[in-house]
């Protein structure tokens, strides 16, 4: 499973994934991109998973037809300490996922 570290979320988080192949935005030469662009890429580059913190971001595209799922975590702020404990549910939810599911992981009602 490939999985895309949106550039909001720490690049150390990468090794707390290491059964998966994990890329960051930094790593693909992506960094800046605007989220139709970063689908679009993401899609062209056989992705199966963005983890992102934007929880804008299935409100801005269409991600129900997309042939990937996109994973958010929530918490108090997108420091490594606040994300970390989230991983639990991050790897739990990868085994599961299907495309053009959107699914929220971590402290809701933030």
């Amino acid at each position: 499973m490939r999985i895309l570290l949106d550039e909001c979320v720490p690049n150390p988080l990468k090794r707390l994934l290491g059964d998966y192949d994990v890329l960051t935005m930094r790593q693909m030469g992506w960094n800046g991109l605007k989220n139709g662009e970063l689908l679009r890429r993401l899609v062209e580059e056989k992705f199966d998973v963005l983890l992102t913190v934007d929880q804008n971001i299935e409100y801005q595209q269409n991600v129900a037809e997309l042939p990937l799922a996109i994973i958010i975590m929530i918490a108090q702020n997108n420091r490594l300490e606040a994300l970390e404990p989230l991983i639990p549910q991050v790897v739990e939810v990868l085994e599961t996922i299907r495309p053009g599911i959107v699914q929220r992981v971590g402290v809701m009602g933030n």
